[in-house]
């Protein structure tokens, strides 16, 4: 197969579902016509070059690779948008945050900061939405929980690392 075909495929395969892995990419070939690895890194960084000065770009987050519309063209799309994005409670979000800045934590941990009890609804809604994971249990008595947040979470946010999380006085010369 040639690069052209090979990027190509890529495209494709980076147009079908989420964000996709190297080996993810590989297990669509079949074995015979399997490229390796620097192959693919190569078609990669061809069409990163082709979305340079376009409205798509090709952006590698935690969860793998993914073709993305850029932030910059967000106003015209949200306005064709008929479903309302989800409304998360204030609660929620600032347990969100509890955990994105403190992690690993405990539930005791997240009440402590927020001086109120975290319900049970909020950690549940946040684990099914796969922005937070249980990574183990504290080894004090009780043995609770400890979370921390999850590639979902960086993927969702179009973070690639905890590191890219706001500061505070970003966030203060934001509002």
């Amino acid at each position: 197969m040639d690069k052209a075909e090979l990027k190509l495929i890529i495209e494709a395969l980076l147009m079908s579902n989420g964000p996709l892995t190297l080996n993810k990419m590989l297990e669509a070939f079949e074995e015979e016509n399997k490229p390796n690895v620097e192959q693919i890194q190569a078609a990669i960084h061809a069409l990163s070059e082709d979305y340079k000065h376009r409205a798509i770009e090709l952006k590698h987050l935690p969860g793998g690779y993914c073709l993305q519309t850029r932030m910059r063209f967000s106003p015209w799309i949200a306005r064709l948008l008929v479903e309302k994005p989800a409304k998360y409670s204030r609660a929620l979000l600032e347990t969100l945050a509890i955990i994105a800045y403190r992690q690993p934590v405990t539930r005791a941990d997240i009440e402590d900061v927020r001086g109120v009890a975290v319900s049970t609804s909020i950690l549940k809604t946040l684990l099914e939405r796969e922005w937070i994971r249980i990574a183990g249990h504290r080894d004090v008595p009780g043995k609770p929980a400890v979370y921390v947040t999850t590639k979902g979470f960086l993927d969702y946010f179009n973070l690639q690392s905890l590191n890219d999380l706001p500061t505070l006085e970003q966030m203060i010369h934001h509002e």
